[in-house]
């Protein structure tokens, strides 16, 4: 007897598509909807949804998005810069590299990679981009290393947290956290549990600070 029904989120068609194939063959009890968690309330409700047993939030970066160079999210393969989780979305790394202005260059870079040499990185960005566009993950990656001393470039990739700044920026992962955890926590049914993974310590702050707001009240 199948018991319980899934619904799962993601605003990357290939995850959709690589998950319906995989839990196909154990079972038809899902649902895959394209869609961002910050919209789960609204998607559920079009399903007759109002409540749920249990909840999981994977905050993550895939593998497979990490793995394919043409996604344009690794620092360790050549292709143009993109980024972007959800392949609809108007704005790429190219834009955000690009575009945007020094100032939020840096802010992002400080805040959201949590980088120490944010400020030579995007004074450089800027000073590369009037020559030409940077146009690639390794132009970017070269820019990057020639910003900072080379005694930090040594033992760990020295991309790394401005190329997670710009993931981050490109694809509004902390802007749309807060209201997608209250969300769904107005989703749980009495008892009901919920689950977050995250890797990022801006992200834990966030899932903190709900939790203990909502825990208070």
């Amino acid at each position: 007897v199948k018991r319980g029904f899934i619904f799962a989120f993601d605003q990357d068609i290939n995850a959709i598509n690589y998950s319906k194939e995989k839990l196909s063959k154990i079972g038809s009890n899902f649902l895959l909807i394209k869609s961002n968690f910050l919209y789960m309330k609204e998607e559920l409700a079009k399903q007759n949804i109002s409540l749920v047993d249990g909840i999981v939030f994977d905050l993550g970066v895939s593998s497979p998005q990490l793995d394919t160079k043409e996604r344009g999210f690794s620092y360790h393969f050549d292709s143009r810069l993109d980024m972007r989780m959800d392949l609809d979305n108007p704005i790429s790394a190219y834009e955000v590299v690009n575009n945007y202005s020094e100032s939020d260059l840096f802010r992002i870079i400080s805040t959201y990679g949590e980088e120490k040499h944010a400020k030579s990185i995007a004074r450089n960005i800027v000073k590369a981009r009037n020559i030409k566009p940077i146009e690639t993950t390794l132009e970017l990656v070269d820019v990057i290393k020639k910003s900072m001393p080379y005694k930090d470039t040594i033992n760990k990739h020295p991309a790394k947290k401005t190329f997670q700044a710009i993931r981050i920026e490109v694809n509004h992962e902390l802007d749309i956290l807060e209201t997608s955890l209250k969300n769904a926590l107005s989703l749980l049914n009495v008892g009901g549990r919920m689950v977050v993974i995250t890797f990022h310590s801006l992200k834990d702050r966030i899932v903190k600070q709900v939790f203990k707001e909502v825990s208070s009240v």
